[in-house]
């Protein structure tokens, strides 16, 4: 298996690999272009954002900066938007379902690196250049989500559809359909029902 090969199946990989390199290199360029622009340089970000995320669903609005490892190994779907700040290292495939938002400073994480520090540190080849080696678990988000500021999605979690997720949470473990959920770690609080509309909040109208 090449490196990226091993990456994006979950196995130990060498992250200095050239392709690799060059495809976060791409990647980082790409975001740096995107977070130079001004909200109405739609032309402008359009043409930049389906380099950087050529699987990006219809009328899916990132407001910016964001910062993307590879964005090829990101699917997002239509109707998304992310606020100031979203982050997604995806070293495994990343997949957003569709009407999913995000609020300011989200961070989505498929990278695991070991636990041991013999294992975790950084390494040296014969010829004297340093690599080290770690691993990525895919992250899965239905549709209808909504995270609340400052969530951080760890790798190998699933996110069922229709859910909330609550600021500053830390989401380690799968979470089910149609709950809201908070906390680090995050934890399911309860369900979601319709007495939760906001047509029943006299306080609103």
């Amino acid at each position: 298996m090449t490196e990226l090969e091993k990456m994006l199946a979950g196995k130990i990989y060498n992250p200095s690999d050239p392709e690799l390199a060059r495809l976060r290199l791409a990647a980082h360029k790409l975001c740096v272009d995107y977070n130079k622009t001004y909200e109405d340089q739609t032309k402008k970000r359009e043409k930049i954002l389906k380099k950087l995320l050529p699987n990006i669903g219809a009328d899916t609005y990132l407001q910016g900066p964001l910062q993307f490892d590879y964005g090829v190994f990101t699917t997002m779907g239509k109707r998304c938007y992310a606020n100031f700040n979203l982050t997604v290292l995806d070293c495994c495939p990343v997949t957003i379902g569709n009407d999913v938002f995000f609020g300011p400073n989200c961070s989505l994480m498929t990278p695991v690196h070991p636990l041991l520090p013999e294992e975790r540190k950084i390494k040296y080849r014969a010829d004297g250049s340093a690599y080290d080696e770690e691993y990525a678990k895919p992250i899965t988000i239905g549709d209808g989500c909504w995270f609340a500021s400052g969530v951080i999605v760890c790798g190998g979690v699933t996110i069922g559809k229709g859910c909330v997720i609550g600021a500053g949470s830390v989401v380690t473990r799968d979470i089910p359909d149609g709950v809201f959920a908070a906390g680090n770690p995050c934890r399911v609080i309860r369900k979601i029902t319709p007495e939760d509309s906001v047509l029943l909040k006299k306080e609103l109208w």
